[in-house]
């Protein structure tokens, strides 16, 4: 199985939840093909490749970083050819806004998984009862509060960081089965 997992990250926040939702997918299949790259460093052809993507990137005002949203628009050709169709997706953010889980962490993820869905892939969901849920979970996937309550960063906690990797061996464990039949 190939896995790419793909992300922008501006302060490192990012880049060590991809890492974690990578050990994660490892712990559940360690002869995993994985392969985490820079948003600006992926080119279409290397999602065509992959069996599993995910998707990750930090909110900037309510949506997602613009390096994420020019891959995703490299990537039009990819509907026209349904070269994405059946693969498996799974998304991941951080963000640093108020309120509880950052200002724009769900538009952000559902933007991303609205991608996946028009490219015909199968996303997968995040389980409430899954390891880290309660302190980095949202039924869209993973996600890190960067910042405390005056705005001020203060990175990622290991807590996020369990849900990152429960969620990167939930997406695997499902693409198992799917892929076996």
């Amino acid at each position: 199985m190939r896995i790419l997992i793909v992300y922008h990250s501006d302060y490192g926040n990012t880049e060590k939840m991809a890492q974690a939702m990578a050990a994660g997918a490892k712990a559940v299949l360690a002869k995993a093909d994985i392969i985490l790259k820079q948003s600006g460093d992926t080119v279409p052809g290397d999602l065509v490749a992959a069996d599993v993507i995910l998707f990750g990137t930090p909110v900037h005002m309510g949506s997602m970083a613009w390096q994420m949203k020019k891959l995703i628009d490299e990537c039009g050709k990819l509907w026209m050819e349904n070269a994405l169709d059946g693969k498996i997706g799974g998304v991941f953010v951080t963000g640093g806004g108020f309120g509880g889980a950052g200002g724009g962490v769900e538009l952000t993820m559902a933007s991303l998984y609205s991608h996946f869905l028009e490219q015909g892939m199968v996303v997968v969901g995040f389980p409430k009862d899954s390891s880290g849920y309660a302190d980095g979970g949202l039924q869209w996937g993973p996600y890190a509060r960067t910042n405390n309550h005056e705005g001020m960063p203060e990175g990622i906690t290991e807590a996020q960081l369990v849900a990152a990797r429960s969620y990167g061996a939930h997406v695997v464990e499902i693409a198992e089965k799917l892929l076996r039949d």
